[in-house]
């Protein structure tokens, strides 16, 4: 069986989104012929909180390597809080001394972070090991063009320097990679777009999937007490998960709609929307939707809870919810790590989303209405007509549309599986190795 490393700085207990790219695919990539070690940090190295629960559900199969990292509370006293810079002298220690002692036919890096993606040419250059560069996000993407860490999510400084670092140092790791692979095909133009050169290289999409069994463990456990009551009589819509800047056009969008639907229709007096894990941090408290809800008009309907949620707390809130709500962004990349989770609820779903998003393409194949309803949107996302079409949803799901087995094609949806991408993966791994 041939043999990859894996190089993965979020990987569980850590509760970060990025934690779940690795630990979905390594565990099927053995049935494929190849058996992975996975390179992390160590767990003191993450700042946020850890999820004991979502360690559990890595195999103990798996072989995990983990490296040291410098400490945050000193780093952070110079401006350096990045886990990537961290633990970029630790990964690199322990993937040369594992390289230099055992054999490997592939390298691995998934970003985010981006600095551990350097490692792929000193690695392939030393030891002579093909690698593969996996993008869950854009390196260089809208973050210190359009958005950054200013007042109101606009660029400033540390924003603008990153962006500039990013367009410097990305060539390096692209161009000495074997191989590229993305969650949409979206990410894969940008980067032929900022690296032209790129375009020789064999690539794969290989969105973020999903695995059936973590639903089975939510189904096992005991009861999540969730903060909305579900018996009340009102209609409860979730949404879970970061709400980055460029998506403040969406959701403005859906809570525009959600106050033209409360003055059209009386039954849409019911609906209660929830906001769950709006922060990439687990203790967070800035609040990014209520402002907007605000302005909306609607803030007595809805709730926010900035700080993340542990998985199995969020796949708990999906299964529970009358219905659930996906948003997109303005990039036209953006995917939804909670896509593959959000089918296998059996809940309705409302989807906003790009129209170049991979989760419209995904939606089309796998599911249809009243169970599954998508709205899609260009470069101009609030428009008189979007906003009508989003409240004729929304009044939908107030009149109690129930979920319909039928609308839903599971089977389509297998192709997103953690074991049907895996395959395709150990695919990239075999042409590069070859």
């Amino acid at each position: 069986m041939r043999r990859v490393l894996m190089v993965s700085p979020h990987f569980p207990p850590d509760s970060s989104a990025a934690s779940h790219r690795v630990r979905l695919l390594a565990p099927h990539l053995p049935a494929a012929g190849w058996r992975p070690t996975v390179v992390t940090v160590e767990t003191t190295g993450y700042e946020g909180r850890l999820d004991p629960e979502l360690a559990s559900l890595v195999p103990d199969s798996i072989e995990v390597v983990r490296a040291r990292t410098w400490s945050a509370e000193w780093t952070r006293r110079v401006g350096i809080g990045d886990l990537g810079l961290r633990a970029f002298v630790g990964l690199r220690h322990a993937c040369r001394t594992l390289l230099a002692n055992e054999r490997f036919d592939a390298l691995f890096i998934t970003v985010y972070p981006v600095y551990p993606a350097l490692l792929g040419p000193h690695l392939k250059s030393e030891f002579g090991v093909p690698f593969v560069l996996d993008y869950q996000d854009p390196w260089v993407g809208e973050w210190g063009r359009t958005v950054g860490g200013g007042r109101d999510g606009t660029p400033d400084l540390k924003s603008r320097a990153s962006r500039q670092l990013g367009e410097w140092l990305e060539p390096h790791a692209v161009q000495a990679a074997d191989a590229l692979c993305a969650v949409s095909q979206g990410t894969i133009d940008g980067i032929r777009t900022r690296i032209p050169s790129s375009a020789a290289l064999p690539h794969d999409v290989i969105p973020l999937g999903f695995e059936p069994a973590d639903f089975e463990r939510v189904h096992s456990r005991s009861t999540f007490g969730t903060r909305f009551d579900d018996a009340d009589g009102l209609v409860h819509l979730s949404y879970v998960g970061t709400l980055l800047p460029t998506g403040i056009d969406t959701l403005r969008l859906l809570l525009t709609s959600l106050a033209r639907a409360r003055e059209r229709h009386p039954l849409s007096q019911r609906l209660r929307l929830h906001f769950f894990g709006t922060s990439n941090q687990s203790s967070a408290d800035r609040l990014r939707v209520m402002p907007v809800a605000v302005e909306c008009g609607v803030e007595a309907v809805v709730s926010e809870e900035p700080a993340r949620l542990d998985y199995l707390d969020a796949l708990s809130i999906l299964a529970r919810s009358d219905a659930i709500l996906l948003l997109g962004s303005s990039e036209t990349h953006y995917t939804a790590s909670k896509l593959g989770p959000a089918l296998l609820s059996k809940r309705p779903l409302l989807a906003l989303y790009n129209e170049s998003s991979s989760v419209v393409s995904i939606l089309a194949a796998a599911a249809r209405q009243p169970s599954v309803r998508v709205v899609t949107y260009g470069r101009e996302i609030l428009t008189e007509s979007r906003v009508a079409e989003v409240a004729g949803h929304l009044e939908g799901l107030a009149r109690g549309q129930a979920y319909q087995p039928a609308d839903v094609d599971l089977k389509q949806a297998v192709v997103f599986s953690a074991e049907h991408l895996s395959r395709r993966l150990a695919a990239l791994f075999d042409r590069v190795a070859a």
